[in-house]
This record gives structure tokens, C-alpha cells and sequence, in this order.
């Protein structure tokens, strides 16, 4: 639980730092995730649904898979990384690097690979995702990862079928009894930003950032929407280290 302190009251807007430290009668799910945590009221809200955006090489699948990870080291919750694009031996060997070995995880029924292309994941929708439902008991999953929510909402045409589609799958996965993190791939999430049907419907959102200064590119957080909570209103840096990301509030980005 955040302490109440000059540093810790800079992440919030006025007079709420006091309600931010404040024993919350909702569960959070930790994410484990550096100092991340205590800026957002110890965790998500337990059975949320979190969009993780960003551009290609901000660090959003290291992010959710450290996620699913720290569930399953630090709490004892088993986790399901639901993915249309990444081939698994590839994220397997990448993940190694950072001490994460999915393949020993997975033997021990703590954690779940899926890959199915969005229009598969578009017809198990219709049947309540079976497949995917029956993994989740199977290893009694209550954290899953979807990689990503940007490649299944291209099969809808219009805004509306988008956010009826996004709602649907939510809704799913919130009735799994699950803790989850959609990722979105998107150019760029400055100011200028068109807010899409995915961003209306999350529960949560936090921006990923790699930004160029100069010659060098620094990666930076951002906490921007989180319902129910009384969270950072700051951005800060973090850094992709050997043991994952490693965040730092206290610190300023330029």
C-alpha cells in the first residue's frame, strides 16, 4: 500500500492521495511489475479487463507476459496468453532471456499457450470460446493475456460492430472469473490520439511509450485510464532489464 508522502502525493491530482492509500474493499491482482503497483492502489481490479498499448518495440508483450508470470511465482495464479500472431517457440525462447521458462511452467499446468488466428477466436465467441474456456478450467487460470485485441477487431467493418464485438469478448472473459490484459498495437498514443471502440470498453489503460530524444529512444508509462481507482496521473520512465520491466514513479521522463 502506498505511503503518504511529498513523492508519493506528486502522482496525484489534488486531495485524492488520501483516498489513493486507503485499504480498498475491491481484491487488486497484483502485476508484480517493478513499483508499478503502487501507483494504481496495489494492482488491477480483480476480474478487469486492462488494455496494454503502444508502437512495435515498446515492450508490451514482455509487460503482459511478466504479468502472467509474477501471477504465477508470486501469487499461485496460473495464467493463459491467448495470441493470433506469435509463433510459440518463438516467445518461449524469447521470454528465456528474463528467467521465464514458459515450457516448464506450462508442463507444470500453471500457464497455457493458444494461438488461433482471429477468426477462429471470432467463432468460438459464438459457442461461449469452449476451447479456450476449457483451457482456463483446466489449469484454473484466473490471468489471461489476448495478443492482440487490434488484430481481432479488423474483422469488423464499422465502429459499432467493433465495440459490440470488444463487449462480447469481455464479457466472456470476465464471466471465466479472470484478471486480463489486452494488447493493442497502435502507431502512436500521444495527445493527438483518436480514442477507438476497444479504449471505450477496457476497464483500464496504460500506455507503453518509446520515445526518440535525440539520438536515443527512452521508454516511458503511463497509467491513462483506470476505473475505480485512484491512480498516477504522471508519466514515468521504465526500462526492460534481464529480469523484465522495472518501472520508476518517482523519476521524471526528461
Amino acid at each position: 500500500m502506498l505511503e503518504t508522502n511529498e513523492e508519493t502525493s506528486l502522482f496525484f491530482k489534488d486531495g485524492e492521495q488520501n483516498a489513493a492509500v486507503k485499504e480498498t474493499e475491491e481484491k487488486r491482482v497484483p502485476t508484480g511489475i517493478g513499483d508499478l503497483d503502487r501507483t494504481i492502489e496495489g494492482g488491477l481490479k480483480e476480474h478487469s479487463v486492462t488494455l496494454v498499448g503502444g508502437s512495435a518495440g515498446a515492450g508490451k508483450s514482455i509487460f503482459c507476459i511478466q504479468f502472467l508470470v509474477n501471477g504465477i511465482l508470486q501469487y499461485d495464479e496460473s495464467g493463459v496468453y491467448v495470441t493470433f500472431e506469435e509463433e510459440k517457440e518463438a516467445v518461449y525462447s524469447n521470454m528465456k532471456r528474463f528467467g521465464w521458462d514458459l515450457a516448464d511452467l506450462e508442463r507444470k499446468n500453471k500457464f497455457a499457450f493458444i494461438r488461433y488466428t482471429p477468426e477462429q477466436v471470432e467463432k468460438l465467441l459464438k459457442t461461449g470460446a469452449g476451447i479456450i474456456r476449457d483451457v482456463v478450467e483446466k489449469i484454473g487460470a484466473k490471468r489471461i493475456v489476448i495478443d492482440s485485441i487490434s488484430a481481432f477487431t479488423l474483422l469488423h467493418k464499422t465502429e459499432l460492430e467493433r465495440r459490440a464485438a470488444c463487449l462480447n469478448l469481455f464479457k466472456i472473459v470476465r464471466n471465466w472469473h479472470c484478471t486480463s490484459i489486452v494488447i493493442g498495437q497502435y502507431l502512436s498514443a500521444d495527445e493527438k490520439h483518436d480514442s477507438t471502440a476497444v479504449e471505450f470498453e477496457v476497464d483500464g489503460i496504460i500506455w507503453l511509450y518509446n520515445i526518440k530524444e535525440g539520438d536515443t529512444r527512452i521508454r516511458a508509462l503511463e497509467v491513462y485510464k483506470m476505473r475505480g481507482t485512484k491512480h498516477a496521473v504522471k508519466t514515468f520512465p521504465f526500462e526492460i532489464t534481464s529480469s523484465g520491466v522495472q518501472v520508476y514513479p518517482e523519476e521524471s521522463v526528461f
